[in-house]
């Protein structure tokens, strides 16, 4: 029998919205050279509805940290994300008071679209998640090997007629 170790809690999404949360992590000092300041991991999660209009989502991290797990908060509707910074401290998830909304443009395209040229594992220089608003599911990127760089690089396909989110963790002082 299977015994988990990890911290869990709940939120509880209207009808309409989708949220999903990340944790973020802190790299070393010693591997700074070759990885982002950041990364990320989605929270796994399970979801059931209690009454017709609003879910539980309950989300779980696997590995509590003493000084606190660091999250960001997305939850999407059908014209906004919403986006907030939370810490898990012991048995408490402490939510920022006032959340930073984004509004995202729609992009049209009357053909399939590919994001080219986003650089992906193992290089890790700039990692960019890119989610689909509508199901809240990320869109994983195939992997090429570019010669002429001699990277390892990233390309999402895109359907046309649907808006999507990409979002990166950086400090103000990072350049692009």
């Amino acid at each position: 029998m299977e015994t988990w170790q990890g911290k869990h809690f709940s939120i509880t999404d209207p009808k309409g919205v989708k949220t999903v949360i990340y944790e973020v992590y802190v790299t070393k000092k010693e591997y700074l050279s070759k990885y982002p300041k950041y990364t990320m991991q989605r929270l796994n999660s399970t979801e059931e509805i209690i009454g017709g209009d609003m879910s539980r989502k309950t989300f779980y991290v696997e590995d509590p940290q003493e000084d606190g797990n660091r999250l960001v908060i997305f939850s999407f509707t059908d014209e906004k994300v919403v986006i907030n910074n939370g810490i898990l401290l012991g048995n408490e998830v402490r939510i920022m008071k006032k959340p930073m909304p984004f509004r995202y443009n729609k992009l049209y395209s009357e053909e399939p679209t590919e994001i080219k040229e986003v650089q992906y594992t193992p290089n890790l220089k700039r990692a960019i998640t890119v989610i689909d608003p509508e199901t809240a599911e990320e869109i994983k990127p195939t992997l090429y090997f570019d010669e002429k760089t001699n990277e390892v690089k990233g390309k999402c396909k895109l359907k046309p007629y649907k808006s999507y989110f990409a979002f990166e963790l950086r400090d103000d002082k990072e350049t692009k």
